[in-house]
């Protein structure tokens, strides 16, 4: 995976090591967190490099933070046999996103590639979707957007609250990711953030 789910010095995920992670998951159109821990270490194994599973769950963590992937509600995903969106996912979504802290309950979360992401295959990817053997999905992008700009929106929120400024440039740059990516306004979310770091 170019540098590895920890980039080049064994410290923060690359940008690139996050646009793979968004790659993989966009084989799919969603997987669990497990299932993308499960498919990295698969590729980690089949390019003869070392299983850091801590490494893997760092860069997923990283990737969810900075929106190239994001949690998606229950009733944005669908799956080939299943009667609804809601039964494709029926215990293994929650119907609450899970903190990453969480353990067994955040490995059940629907990731799907979000509005930060530029999808890269890394090197052998398209060998996955043999390996995984998950059955045809699909994403509600517009149930998807509302979700992740009402997630963007609790971000601001409490990265206002904790008067975190990096975090409100990260988020700021989100705004205008997310009115690319799908058809919604985070105009007063923007105009919030950029409110609190000129103040």
């Amino acid at each position: 995976m170019g540098d590895g789910p920890s980039g080049p010095e064994g410290g923060a995920p690359s940008v690139a090591a996050r646009d793979d992670l968004a790659g993989v998951v966009d084989l799919f159109e969603w997987l669990t967190r497990e299932e993308l821990s499960r498919a990295l270490s698969e590729l980690a194994y089949k390019q003869r490099a070392e299983v850091d599973d801590e490494a893997i769950a760092a860069a997923i963590d990283v990737a969810v933070a900075e929106y190239a992937l994001v949690p998606a509600p229950p009733a944005a995903l669908s799956e080939a046999g299943a009667g609804s969106a809601s039964d494709a996912v029926a215990g293994s979504a929650p119907d609450v996103v899970a903190d990453p802290a969480d353990g067994a309950d955040a490995d059940a979360v629907a990731l799907a590639v979000g509005p930060a992401a530029f999808p890269s295959l890394p090197a052998d990817a398209e060998d996955l979707p043999h390996i995984l053997d998950v059955p045809d999905r699909g994403v509600d992008r517009e149930t998807l957007s509302e979700a992740v700009l009402e997630r963007l929106s609790e971000d601001a929120v409490a990265a206002i609250g904790a008067g975190d400024a990096d975090r409100l440039e990260v988020l700021a740059d989100v705004t205008y990711d997310i009115e690319a990516w799908a058809p919604v306004d985070a105009g007063a979310i923007r105009e919030r953030i950029v409110d609190e770091l000129d103040g």
